[in-house]
């Protein structure tokens, strides 16, 4: 099992520091879109403009030895502009498909709220079954294959909700935030001549990131934890002020997030503060907070920290390990 974990950290600790040539002062963030990266999750990163949701996302693609395609969401994009069309090509007399852009590894979904509901569903199947259907036909994506998604949680006008089935479907949601005055002057200077993008490169190969994620798989998590999973996502379902709580995809999420989260910390297992550091970015944008605690101004994050308060943390015991 060390021999995984040193793959893993290995891998890391070269993405990271390559994404932080470019994302200064954002080393959790960048660990986050890590672990959903480790774990083959899709990323939502929401914040308000120029904050660098789309450079981390580019970041974390250059990164890697893998196909990288951006999509960038507008009001008049049809389905067919994300997964591709079948052409009627003269000469063979045949249709061809001619795939859209969704079929690459990497994906930069930007402004994704910008699409119709029509379009966005065009990603349902591509995130959840890595595949899709096209004319009758199935095509299978190939791995890894990861969306990333930007939005910006302000601005409503030319906008349209992501629906809950689109939102379950990303592992993860996290937030940049501003930079610290230190930070933001780091950044100032660090583009006096050229933007740093331009020069970082490929640090990782795809076969190092499969390797990396068959390794996650094999990180143990106790079946307490397993039960302490389950319990906080029932507590979100029964929470007074919730009219959703978290789905099944939701436990999912949290229990594969935990265990990247350990290996991370160069552990082979998973501890309870491992589940908690990562329920916020993992729960809180499945809830749908119900109509009377929205007049009162409940937010999601409060519910995960009253669910986090209320559900008892799980003691430690001595077990052979069994197969997780």
């Amino acid at each position: 099992m060390m021999e995984n974990l040193e793959v893993i950290t290995s891998l890391a600790e070269r993405i990271t520091g390559n994404v932080e040539k470019v994302i200064l002062g954002k080393r959790h963030e960048v660990r986050m879109t890590l672990i959903a990266l480790l774990c083959e999750g899709h990323l939502l990163i929401e914040d308000v403009p120029g904050v660098g949701k789309t450079m981390l996302a580019r970041a974390i693609a250059r990164s890697i030895g893998c196909s990288f395609r951006r999509i960038q969401f507008t009001p008049d994009m049809l389905p067919s502009d994300v997964t591709g069309v079948s052409m009627f090509n003269q000469k063979t007399r045949e249709f061809e498909f001619r795939p859209g852009p969704i079929m690459a590894q990497i994906v930069l979904a930007d402004e994704i709220n910008r699409a119709t509901p029509k379009t966005q569903s065009a990603l349902l199947e591509a995130m959840e079954e890595r595949q899709i259907t096209v004319d009758g036909v199935t095509y299978p994506m190939e791995s890894p294959f990861l969306v990333l998604a930007t939005q910006n949680p302000i601005e409503y006008e030319g906008t349209f909700p992501l629906p809950e089935a689109q939102i379950d479907r990303f592992m993860m949601r996290v937030s940049l935030g501003y930079p610290a005055p230190a930070d933001e002057m780091n950044i100032l200077e660090s583009q006096r001549r050229r933007h740093p993008i331009q020069d970082i490169g490929q640090v990782v190969s795809g076969v190092e990131l499969l390797a990396a994620q068959s390794a996650v798989r094999e990180v143990y998590a106790d079946t307490l934890i397993k039960e302490y999973i389950v319990e906080l996502a029932n507590a979100t379902r029964h929470h007074p002020d919730v009219y959703l709580g978290v789905s099944p995809r939701g436990s999912l999420a949290l229990y594969k997030a935990a265990r990247a989260y350990a290996a991370l910390q160069e552990r082979d297992y998973v501890i309870p503060d491992d589940v908690k550091a990562l329920l916020e970015a993992t729960f809180a944008h499945r809830l749908i907070i119900s109509p009377s605690a929205r007049i009162k101004n409940v937010e999601a994050q409060v519910v995960v920290e009253q669910v986090a308060g209320s559900v008892p943390v799980p003691g430690t015991r001595v077990k052979a390990r069994e197969q997780s």
